[in-house]
C-alpha cells in the first residue's frame, strides 16, 4: 500500500469509531503518536486509549493531499456536535507501516473559542 493509502485508511478506520484493532494491521508497533490533547509511544497505547473513548459522530472532508517519499500531510475540515475546525495530520511511513502521526490543530475549538 503506498503511504497515502496507509494514511487514508487510518482515517477510515479512526472516523468509523468501530473496530479500532484493525489500526494494528497499518501501525508500526513503536507508531509515535503526537497532538495537542494526547501522546502516545506504541501502537498499542494508542488503539487501547481509543477503545476507551472511541471517536463519536465525527466527521471529516479532506482539503489537501501531499505526499512526498515516505511522508503524508492530510489536511481536513474535522466537525463533530460543537466543534467545527481544520486540521493537519502529518504521518511518516516505514516498510508499509505508520511509524509516526503528528496531529495539528487550534485546540480552542475544542473549548467553545473558535467556529
Amino acid at each position: 500500500m503506498t503511504p497515502l493509502k496507509l494514511a487514508l485508511s487510518y482515517m477510515e478506520i479512526f472516523f468509523s469509531g468501530m473496530d479500532l484493532d484493525r489500526l494494528g494491521d497499518i501501525l508500526h508497533e513503536d507508531c509515535r503518536f503526537h497532538g495537542p490533547f494526547y501522546q502516545f509511544e506504541s501502537a498499542q497505547q494508542y488503539i487501547e486509549s481509543l477503545k476507551v473513548d472511541p471517536p463519536v459522530d465525527c466527521r471529516y472532508q479532506i482539503i489537501h493531499t501531499f505526499e512526498q517519499d515516505n511522508v503524508v500531510n492530510l489536511i481536513y475540515y474535522f466537525s463533530k456536535p460543537g466543534v467545527s475546525t481544520i486540521m493537519s495530520q502529518l504521518f511518516e511511513v516505514l516498510d508499509n507501516k505508520i511509524t509516526s502521526i503528528v496531529l495539528i490543530f487550534d485546540s480552542a475549538a475544542f473549548a467553545g473559542k473558535s467556529d
